[in-house]
């Protein structure tokens, strides 16, 4: 006899929800409980009704499994088009409404634009006959050079447009990125570097760049600029003070970094590079290398906070802070923002009634900011007084 294939875990803790829905996916309440959840029978709210019935699809019992799968395909617009666009959404349950709704395209343009939904997701969405949704993904250059998945679906979708395939391997070319095996690569290539390019030398120059970059990133490993698991949670210092070594190695890591392209820069500053590489990749010229930073899994709070201070953060990745509301539920990186001259006063003035007297105090004698905020900020401390 056969034995039953186990029913895989769910992949998250049942804390993700607020404490009063727990026991509608908690695999040890009773199933009545559970079976509520599974056909959307508690009042929840969107982000979490997705997500308690991703959860769902996880349990033992197979009618609650294929209740849930059902109500998660057939939730209301008024419920779906807010959690689809929700960045505060975990990845994973992401990733699952892109199976789930597969043949509903609007929804499915929610999950594209939606930075939190997974790469590896997106480029099964660029693998489908729709031309709408292959433009929207063929825009976000980040997430090309970060998952090159992506770029290999969009050039063999024959839904493609011909001038959007070559646009997009153009610019892998033009950014570092080697798919060498793609004969579509291999014309870009001559279209960027020129038909009357000797292909022997280009070949030689680019497996010379090739052990260039490879020899940097293996530097990078040797000196301890990977992000480990225990690396500690303290901030990075600041070049002033720095010891010798640390200036030396600091000095070292810049130098193996400027070997890498954009692509690699990219995949360092998002995935492999501690707190100092990230660090120095944020004033790259790049646009792309400093989002990859900011949107970089990797990166802490307090990283996000001294970023959402400095002056010399670039425009781009202050407005991906301001706008991103997971980074805003932290107090001290609101603080940052509005005591940050660059932060346009518009989006400064938004926070202004959720900070705290002292620091309401500091802002009105902030020379550095606008004078419509600080007067602003003299007027709520009066009226909080």
């Amino acid at each position: 006899m056969a034995e039953a294939i186990a029913q895989p875990a769910c992949p998250l803790p049942l804390d993700v929800l607020p404490a009063t829905f727990q026991k509608h996916v908690d695999p040890k309440a009773p199933a009545p409980l559970r079976m509520m959840g599974a056909k959307a029978l508690v009042p929840m709210g969107p982000k979490d009704m997705a997500t308690a019935l991703f959860m769902l699809t996880f349990d033992a019992d197979a009618n609650v499994r294929e209740t849930a799968a059902k109500s998660a395909a057939g939730l209301p617009d008024r419920m779906l088009s807010v959690a689809l666009r929700d960045e505060t959404a975990d990845p994973r349950v992401l990733d699952y409404y892109v199976s789930a709704l597969g043949s509903k395209l609007e929804y499915l343009e929610m999950l594209v634009l939606n930075p939190s939904t997974p790469d590896e997701a997106v480029a099964r969405v660029a693998a489908l006959p729709e031309e709408k949704l292959l433009e929207i993904v063929a825009q976000n250059q980040l997430r090309l050079l970060r998952h090159d998945a992506i770029v290999r679906a969009l050039v063999a979708n024959p839904v493609t447009r011909p001038s959007t395939a070559d646009s997009i391997t153009d610019f892998c070319v033009r950014s570092g990125l080697v798919l060498a095996d793609m004969p579509a690569f291999q014309a870009a290539r001559k279209r960027v570097l020129g038909s009357g390019v000797d292909e022997k030398a280009a070949a030689e120059a680019a497996a010379q760049a090739a052990l260039e970059e490879a020899g940097a990133e293996e530097a990078l490993e040797e000196i301890g600029a990977t992000d480990h698991a225990n690396e500690t949670p303290e901030e990075p210092k600041d070049d002033e003070e720095l010891d010798a070594d640390g200036k030396r190695k600091r000095l070292t890591i810049q130098q193996q970094i400027q070997k890498l392209s954009i692509a690699k820069k990219i995949e360092w500053a998002n995935k492999k590079g501690n707190k100092e590489v990230r660090t120095i990749l944020l004033r790259d010229p790049n646009k792309l290398v400093q989002l990859a930073v900011v949107q970089s899994p990797r990166i802490t709070d307090g990283e996000i906070a001294k970023i959402a201070n400095s002056r010399t953060s670039p425009h781009e990745v202050l407005q991906h802070i301001y706008n991103n509301r997971l980074l805003l539920k932290n107090y001290t990186i609101k603080v940052s923002l509005v005591n940050n001259p660059k932060v346009p006063v518009a989006v400064a003035m938004r926070f202004l009634s959720l900070l705290r007297q002292s620091e309401l105090k500091s802002l009105s004698k902030n020379r550095n900011v606008s004078n419509a905020l600080q007067t602003q900020a003299k007027k709520l401390l009066e009226k909080k007084a």
